[in-house]
């Protein structure tokens, strides 16, 4: 039963490790009683049934884990020696097996709990995430929810005789992040003899999804939630991620990427000065309107070849800029921004014949084969516009009150002493912001404005920051250390501090409704030479 920490979860770049860095607060270190690796006695959740639990010493040190197809290897040096203690468990009916997974520092202990979140179809945040906490202090605590921990294997949505997995999906969507967290802190508190002092989430993408989950559903898990770039609204994105594969499709015509890079460049170009700097970087894609018609007629060179950019090519991009739209062309969601990279959702590949076919985006075309057609053979390449249109409001219809994680009250999260930190990247090219940012607006209008839920929920924009850390532009130095200190001494995070990966730029961004703006002078690089206006 013992899970390995040489294990790192990333079947796709829909997680990448976000910042793990210590928290700014001061340690809650003290005298600690010693403590043994064993196993503790423990109380199932509530529906649950405990099968085993197994505790294995671990040395610590330098610690590795090695390179995925999409993620580098990563190894992490100066980690104390630490018990992993897993726990197996299961529900009556539900015929899963779901592991629980803990790692408790032997010395160094801050008094804190983190858990972490998964990525794609994965739940877990086993692996480098748990071990960089165990280095930072804390204890750590993860489940894979009873699904394979490959990112985007989705076998165990369907039954044997082809309904959906209820029982699997729940886990997924809901109840194991909420039994690890109840789990976490007693074995915890049994392994040092002290209760938790704070609990705190982290994670991004899935693990985002899960953290805005938890506030939505378990108010009183955790005391901190750091949720970056969250896949809310799953029943809307898992599908709408597909429309630039049905509009090439359906409009017949493939545009290679060397041209859907020419696009973002253009765009980019166009659009990159309008926040009074010029650094490579759209700050806020919605302010850019820069036309594709604009680069009909050009001619670029492609792996040797000269192409001229055709009005076709135009209108499929002016299509997966806009997003999916319904029968009377009114929005559904949000498109890919300008600026953003087109691989993932909108990149083609040549077939032996030389030619180019849209494969589209994993995560949605496996939504769409298991939980809407039930068809692991489904070809999405067929889906027709009305089709999209009908899956689209088919996975709202079947999904949104067990996956949507879109329910903007957060009065008892709020109540609770609760506090979520998000961020989302301006160039996201997984998960278009679209989604986050209208649920923040959901929940300003259900909860009486920005300054009341500024009081608990922060939100703020990266420019041209990717997915979760890949990052283009500037990301969040710490957050999770600007969490803690808002959660332990109410310091509520008038910035976050950013930089370029490279180090060169550095920026403090603003929670919404404001946004950092050029003060038009001054270092560019500089976060002194910025504003939250």
């Amino acid at each position: 039963m013992k899970i390995s920490t040489k294990l790192l979860t990333a079947a796709v770049p829909l997680a990448l490790l976000i910042p793990l860095t210590a928290a700014a607060a001061s340690s809650q270190t003290g005298p600690q009683q010693q403590v043994t690796c064993a196993s503790v006695p423990l109380t199932a959740p509530q529906g649950a049934k405990i099968e085993s639990m197994q505790a294995v010493q671990q040395p610590g040190g330098t610690v590795s884990f090695p390179a995925t197809p999409l993620s580098p290897a990563i190894t992490l040096t100066d980690v104390p020696a630490y018990c992993e203690i897993t726990v197996a468990l299961t529900h009556s009916g539900a015929n899963d097996h779901v592991k629980v997974a803990l790692t408790l520092p032997d010395t160094g202990w801050s008094g804190r709990l983190q858990a972490t979140g998964g990525s794609a179809y994965t739940a877990a945040g086993f692996g480098a995430p748990m071990v960089q906490a165990v280095k930072d202090g804390y204890a750590a605590v993860s489940t894979d929810a009873g699904v394979p921990l490959t990112g985007l294997d989705t076998t165990w949505g369907l039954t044997a005789d082809g309904r959906t997995n209820q029982p699997l999906l729940t886990n997924f969507a809901t109840r194991s992040v909420h039994e690890a967290a109840v789990i976490g802190k007693e074995v915890t508190r049994k392994h040092f003899h002290r209760e938790v002092s704070y609990a705190y989430w982290n994670g991004c993408s899935t693990g985002g999804r899960q953290g805005y989950a938890e506030a939505q559903n378990y108010p009183d898990d955790f005391d901190g939630i750091l949720a970056v770039a969250p896949a809310v609204n799953w029943t809307q994105f898992a599908v709408a991620t597909l429309w630039p594969q049905t509009v090439m499709n359906q409009d017949h015509h493939f545009v290679g990427n060397c041209v859907l890079g020419e696009f973002q460049k253009a765009a980019v170009k166009a659009c990159d000065a309008n926040d009074g700097v010029t650094n490579g970087i759209i700050d806020y894609p919605d302010e850019c309107g820069y036309d594709p018609r604009r680069l009909v007629g050009t001619k670029i060179l492609c792996d040797g070849k000269e192409i001229t950019v055709t009005a076709a090519d135009a209108d499929v991009m002016r299509k997966i800029w806009a997003g999916p739209t319904d029968e009377r062309g009114r929005s559904l969601w949000a498109g890919l921004p300008k600026g953003a990279d087109f691989g993932w959702l909108a990149g083609t590949q040549a077939d032996p014949s030389g030619n180019l076919f849209a494969p589209g985006f994993p995560v949605a075309v496996h939504w769409v084969q298991t939980f809407l057609e039930r068809d692991p053979a489904f070809d999405t390449s067929k889906i027709t516009y009305q089709q999209f249109r009908e899956l689209f409001r088919q996975s709202v219809r079947e999904y949104d009150d067990v996956i949507g994680t879109s329910d903007a009250n957060l009065w008892d999260f709020r109540r609770a002493g609760g506090k979520l930190l998000s961020f989302e990247g301006t160039a996201d090219q997984l998960i278009p912001p679209g989604g986050t940012l209208q649920y923040r607006q959901d929940v300003e209008r259900r909860m009486g404005g920005a300054g009341r839920v500024n009081d608990f929920y922060r939100l703020f924009l990266a420019p041209g920051a990717q997915h979760c850390s890949d990052a283009t532009g500037l990301v969040p130095t710490n957050p999770l250390g600007a969490l803690v200190d808002w959660v332990e001494h109410g310091k509520a995070p008038a910035t976050l501090a950013a930089a370029s990966k490279d180090g060169s730029a550095n920026r403090d961004l603003c929670p919404l409704p404001q946004l950092s703006r050029y003060s038009g002078h001054g270092d560019p690089k500089a976060a002194s030479s910025y504003r939250c206006r």
